[in-house]
C-alpha cells in the first residue's frame, strides 16, 4: 500500500487529485481490478482492499495520511497490550482479600458453534478470576456438527463445581440462548460474557470493589481487542463515564458489563426481537433503571476479532444495524420521547436521532460585535439565506464600533429584517457582561450565544441543537465548527485538557470519524463552546448567566460547569454545522496586557474548579493524555498478566518481583 502510493503521486492536494483520478478510467480500471482479485484473501488483503477503496473515494493524500495514523495507532496499541495490568504480588493479594459484603456472579456465557479452544480459552479467563465466589452459567445452542462444545464444558465441570452447562434442544438464537443461561443463574450480580472472548483474572475482584465502595448496581469496563493472544490486541477502548446520549448513539458501554440481578428482574431479559444488538438493548434498559452506574477505566475484558465476528467487521452482521435502530427507538419510547432513529454512519452501529420539536418557540440569536463589518454581514446573511427554522430573533450587541460603514450596516439590516435589532454596550469589552447585558433584551424561550466570526452551514442547525434543549435534562447545547480549511475548531470541549479546558479533535479533517466515531455522532460532554451555544432561559436565569469575572476566556468553560453543577447535562451535536473563523474578531492573545488578563483567568478558574480538574473529565477517559486533544492514552496503562501455569505466555507478561 505505502509503495502504491507513493508510485500515484505522494502527498499532492487530495480534492484535485481525487478528483483527477475518479475520472481516470485507467485508474479505475485497475482498482477495480485490485479490489476483485482480493475479494477472499487474508486480514492483509483485507487491509489492502480498505486502502484501495480509500484510493478512488478519497485520493492519495488522504489515503496517505490515513495509513500513516494506522499505523501509529498499531505500534502504540500493541506496546499497551504488552503492559501488566497487575503484578504477580497484587493477584496474590487479591485473592486473600476479604470483603464486607457477600457477592455470588453468575457470568452467563450463550455458546453456539464455539472453537475448541476459543472455548477452554474462556472458561479458563473465568477460572482465573482472583475473586473466587462466580457460578459460569453456559447454554449451548450448538448444531449436530459441534459435538465436542458439549464434551469440552463437561470436562470443565467435572474440574469445577462452580461450572453449570446446559444442553440446548435447539439454537434459540442469541437472547433467548442467554435467556437460557439466565434461567440457570443463582448470582446477585450477572456478568455478560462471549463465547470466543476473555476476562481479565482481576475483572470481578475490580468489579466488587465497585459495587462495596460505590454501592454500583451497573459496572462496566474498559475493554480491548485482539486476534490470537492479549498480548497483541490492537483497539483498545477507553471509555467515558456513564453519558445517556452517548449510549443511545452508540453501545460503549459493551463489555464488560455486571449488573444486580434485581435491577434484570425489574426491566426483564433479553429481547429477541433485538438480536443483534441484544446488549445493546439491555444495557440501555438496566442504565435507565439503575441508580448508580459507574465505570472502572481499566481494560478488564478482550474481545476476540475473527472471521464473521462483529468485532473484526460489524458490516458482516447487516441485522444489528436495524436491530440496533430498534432498541433505541424502544428506549425512546421508555422515556415518553419522539425521534426518528437512522444510522450516523452508512452501515455502521453508530445512530443518530432526530427528536421531535414540541412546537416552534421563539430562539434570540446573542451576537456581540464591535466594527469587523465583513464578519457581522457574512454571519447575518448566511442566517438568514440558510436557516429553515421560522421562529427566531437576532439580537446584535455593538461594543465600542467607531466607523460610520458598521453604524449604516446596522440600519440597512435593522430595516430590512423586523426580527434584528441592534443595542449598544458602552462599557469596555467583556464578553460576559456584553452577553449578558444583550439577554436583558432577548423576548425568546431561548438563547443562542453566536460569535459574528461564525457562518451557518446547515440549513437545519437550530433544529439540530433545540431538539436536545428542549429536554428538562439538558442544559446546553453546543455545534460542530469547522476552521476555513475544512478541519475542526470545536467537536466539544475536554475540562482539564491543556490545563484548564481544550476542544476536542481540533485539526482533525472535516470527514474523519476521530477516536471510536466520536466526531460523528450527538454526545454528552463536560463543556462547548460559546461561539455557538444554544440553551433554555430559565437554565441561563437560573445559573445566573455568564461570569463576569471571565471577560474573555473559559466563560463558556465556567457557563457549562455551574450547568453541570445544577443537575443538568450538556450535549453536542455534529449534527448542527458552521464555519468558526476563530479569533478573527477579537484577536490574539499576543500583548502582554492580553496575556497577564489570560494567565489570571487561568488561576481563577483553576481555584474555582480544582476539586473537579483534580477529579478529571468524566467524559474523557482518564487513560488519555491532557496535552493531546486526539484521545492518545499516555499515562502507563497497565494489561493482561501470564498465568503461571501457562509457559506459553499467552496473556503477556507480569514481573513477579514488581
Amino acid at each position: 500500500m505505502i509503495r502504491a502510493i507513493s508510485l500515484l503521486g505522494g502527498e499532492s492536494s487530495s480534492c484535485t487529485q481525487s478528483e483527477r483520478l475518479g475520472n481516470d478510467k485507467t485508474f479505475q480500471l485497475t482498482m477495480d481490478k485490485l479490489q476483485f482479485q482480493m475479494r477472499n484473501g487474508t486480514r492483509i488483503t483485507g487491509l489492502l482492499r480498505k486502502g484501495v477503496h480509500s484510493l478512488r473515494a478519497n485520493g492519495v493524500a488522504f489515503t496517505w495520511q490515513l495509513v500513516k495514523r494506522k499505523f501509529r495507532e498499531k505500534i502504540f496499541s500493541k506496546g499497551i497490550a504488552r503492559q501488566a495490568l497487575f503484578s504477580a504480588k497484587e493477584l496474590a493479594a487479591q485473592r486473600c482479600h476479604c470483603f464486607p459484603r457477600t457477592i455470588r456472579f453468575s457470568i452467563v456465557v450463550p455458546l453456539y458453534n464455539t472453537p475448541r479452544r476459543f472455548l477452554g480459552a474462556m472458561i479458563e479467563s473465568v477460572i482465573d478470576q482472583t475473586y473466587a465466589d462466580w457460578e459460569l452459567c453456559m447454554a449451548d445452542g450448538s448444531d449436530g456438527d459441534h459435538a465436542e462444545v458439549e464434551q469440552v464444558c463437561r470436562e470443565y465441570m467435572r474440574r469445577d463445581s462452580r461450572i453449570r452447562y446446559q444442553r440446548l434442544k435447539r439454537n434459540l438464537g442469541i437472547s433467548a440462548n442467554t435467556n437460557a443461561c439466565l434461567a440457570m443463574a443463582k448470582g446477585d450480580y450477572v456478568g455478560l460474557l462471549d463465547h470466543d472472548d476473555l476476562l481479565h483474572p482481576a475483572a470481578l475482584h475490580e468489579v466488587m470493589k465497585a459495587i462495596c465502595e460505590k454501592n454500583a448496581e451497573f459496572v462496566y469496563t474498559d475493554e480491548n481487542t485482539f486476534h490470537d493472544k492479549p498480548k497483541d490486541a490492537f483497539r483498545p477502548h477507553f471509555k467515558p463515564a456513564y453519558a445517556p446520549d452517548t449510549l443511545r448513539a452508540n453501545n460503549y458501554i459493551c463489555h464488560f458489563a455486571v449488573f444486580k440481578r434485581s435491577l434484570l428482574d425489574e426491566v426483564g431479559l433479553f429481547d429477541p426481537a433485538c438480536d443483534g444488538a441484544q446488549d445493546h438493548d439491555l444495557i440501555l434498559r438496566l442504565t435507565e433503571k439503575a441508580a448508580r452506574v459507574v465505570h472502572i477505566p481499566e481494560i478488564l475484558y478482550y474481545w476476540r476479532a475473527h472471521k464473521g465476528s462483529v468485532a473484526q467487521e460489524p458490516g458482516v452482521k447487516p441485522y444489528a444495524i436495524a436491530a440496533g435502530i430498534l432498541a433505541v427507538e424502544k428506549s425512546l419510547q421508555r422515556a415518553g420521547q419522539k425521534g426518528e432513529v437512522s444510522t450516523a454512519i452508512d452501515g455502521s452501529t453508530v445512530y443518530r436521532i432526530q427528536y421531535e420539536l414540541e412546537g416552534t418557540p421563539k430562539v434570540s440569536i446573542l451576537i456581540p460585535n464591535c466594527e469587523h463589518l465583513s464578519d457581522l454581514r457574512s454571519c447575518l446573511e448566511s442566517i438568514y439565506q440558510k436557516t429553515s427554522y421560522p421562529n427566531f430573533e437576532i439580537v446584535v450587541i455593538e461594543n465600542n464600533s467607531k466607523s460610520k460603514q458598521i453604524f449604516d450596516y446596522y440600519k440597512a439590516i435593522q430595516e430590512k429584517h423586523e426580527n434584528l435589532r441592534v443595542i449598544k454596550w458602552d462599557g469596555k469589552f467583556n464578553y460576559s457582561a456584553v452577553n449578558n447585558y444583550g439577554a436583558r433584551f432577548c423576548s425568546g424561550q431561548y438563547l443562542l450565544l453566536l460569535n459574528n466570526d461564525t457562518k451557518v452551514i446547515t440549513p437545519n442547525w437550530i433544529e439540530e441543537m433545540l431538539m436536545f434543549a428542549q429536554r428538562s435534562d439538558v442544559g446546553a447545547v453546543g455545534a460542530k465548527l469547522y476552521y476555513p480549511g475544512d478541519t475542526i475548531q470545536h467537536a466539544g470541549i475536554i475540562f482539564g485538557l491543556g490545563g484548564v479546558a481544550g476542544h476536542a479533535f481540533e485539526g482533525v479533517g472535516k470527514e474523519q470519524i476521530g477516536y471510536m466515531a466520536r466526531t460523528h455522532y450527538a454526545q454528552n460532554l463536560s463543556c462547548v463552546t460559546g461561539a455557538c451555544m444554544l440553551l433554555r432561559r430559565a437554565v441561563w436565569e437560573e445559573v445566573h448567566g455568564l461570569d463576569e469575572q471571565l471577560a474573555v476566556a473559559f466563560n463558556d468553560v465556567d457557563l457549562c460547569m455551574r450547568i453541570r453543577k445544577a443537575g443538568y447535562r450538556i450535549v453536542w451535536t455534529p449534527f448542527a454545522e458552521l464555519y468558526h473563523y476563530e479569533s478573527r474578531s477579537r484577536g490574539l492573545d499576543d500583548s502582554p496586557e492580553k496575556q497577564r488578563r489570560f494567565q489570571s483567568e487561568v488561576e481563577f478558574m483553576k481555584e474555582r474548579w480544582n476539586t473537579e480538574l483534580e477529579m478529571g473529565d468524566p467524559y474523557y477517559n482518564p487513560n488519555f493524555r491532557l496535552d493531546n486533544n486526539m484521545f492518545i492514552p499516555g499515562r502507563t496503562v497497565r494489561q493482561y498478566p501470564a498465568r503461571q501455569s501457562d509457559v506459553s505466555g499467552r496473556f503477556g507478561h507480569c514481573d513477579p518481583s514488581a
